[in-house]
């Protein structure tokens, strides 16, 4: 009977001990508003619409969702009226091009067109029309042309995957999604590599065309992080019967195992995933869209809890641990860029609006993960 209740006691201490080891709900959301409070308190949200800029917007709605926080949805609102709810401004419709450029004449652009996923999501907290026009507008007439090549870089796939989804479940205008399975098929046939599971930022990164400094495949962990957040968000509106929904669905899982097999052993990723030699330490933008996308999978039923669970909590302890500072300051993202540069200095100073709202996503996912 003595070795019956000592069995039992020692299962008791097992789970407490686990339990203490998760964070309580109240205790998480803080740090969202330790993080998002700072950013906005000390940026105005009277600022452009290009990608960096929607990129934090996109965390900031993850939030307002999650809180119904009306201050936080007045600063998407302001930002959004301060754009005149566009992206490029040109109305020459023969004009608008899709290569890299900041001016306004680059409608077609992904970079100018992530904006429009807080515009569509602001829209359905309050159906005015005028907050979707320009979007329906832009990506109506992209999808009348006979180009497939708009996403020939890893982040496009996350600024402009989401808006196809989201405005496919607004319209019920089927045409985006045929339009999104043609891109995104275009986008794999250029920069996916089947051997390793992962994204090349574009065409020019692809091995062994361009190499590590250890001559190693050089995938870049924000550009992959851009894909596997995009992926998450498509398949959260993507209708069940999709004919096309299994491969967005195994091309996410696949990323999901390479991802986890390279982590460092303090939860961050490094910027190159396969060679932490490259550009060794913490690098927070990354990691955050990783941890998003594995606690969402996990959510959803996607990703097994008894696999990917360790890997996403890991994240989230570097997230809130190293990567936030005292002051609410979120730390160690990489600059503005397109690949790991060896030598840069990437420290706790580091911040940027992309990493906050990255940050954003992943804590509000977390907090999900706690509230099931």
């Amino acid at each position: 009977m003595k070795k019956y209740f000592l069995i039992v006691l020692l299962v008791l201490l097992k789970i407490t001990s686990y339990a203490q080891k998760l964070p309580a709900k109240a205790e998480v959301l803080k740090i969202i508003d330790k993080a998002n409070q700072f950013w906005q308190s000390n940026n105005p949200p009277q600022v452009r619409s290009f990608w960096d800029n929607a990129a934090y917007h996109t965390g900031n709605m993850e939030v307002v969702a999650l809180t119904q926080n009306k201050v936080y949805q007045k600063y998407s609102e302001d930002w959004a009226v301060h754009n005149q709810w566009m992206g490029a401004k040109s109305k020459d419709k023969s004009t608008w091009k899709y290569k890299y450029g900041e001016t306004d004449d680059y409608v077609l652009f992904g970079d100018w067109q992530i904006c429009f996923q807080t515009y569509i999501d602001l829209y359905h907290l309050d159906k005015q029309e005028y907050k979707i026009a320009r979007a329906k507008e832009v990506m109506e007439f992209e999808m009348s042309t006979p180009n497939n090549d708009y996403w020939w870089w890893a982040d496009g796939l996350y600024m402009v995957m989401p808006v196809m989804t989201k405005l496919y479940k607004t319209t019920g205008n089927k045409q985006y999604l045929e339009k999104l399975h043609e891109y995104f098929a275009y986008a794999n046939s250029i920069m996916y590599d089947k051997e390793a599971g992962l994204y090349y930022r574009d065409a020019k990164y692809v091995y062994p065309k361009h190499k590590s400094v250890n001559g190693k495949k050089d995938f870049w962990a924000r550009g992959d992080g851009w894909v596997f957040a995009g992926l998450a968000k498509v398949l959260k509106d993507l209708p069940k019967d999709d004919k096309n929904r299994d491969e967005f669905v195994t091309k996410y899982k696949i990323m999901a195992d390479a991802i986890v097999k390279c982590q460092q052993k303090e939860g961050y990723w490094t910027r190159s995933m396969l060679d932490a030699e490259h550009a060794p330490g913490p690098e927070t933008s990354g990691t955050a869209f990783f941890t998003y996308g594995l606690f969402w999978g996990i959510n959803n039923g996607y990703l097994k809890n008894k696999i990917y669970k360790e890997s996403a909590l890991n994240g989230w302890n570097y997230l809130s641990k190293t990567a936030l500072q005292d002051s609410g300051k979120v730390g160690y993202v990489q600059p503005i860029g397109e690949k790991a540069i060896p030598g840069q200095i990437v420290d706790q100073n580091s911040t940027s609006n992309f990493g906050v709202g990255a940050f954003l996503l992943a804590g509000c996912e977390f907090y999900r993960f706690l509230k099931k």
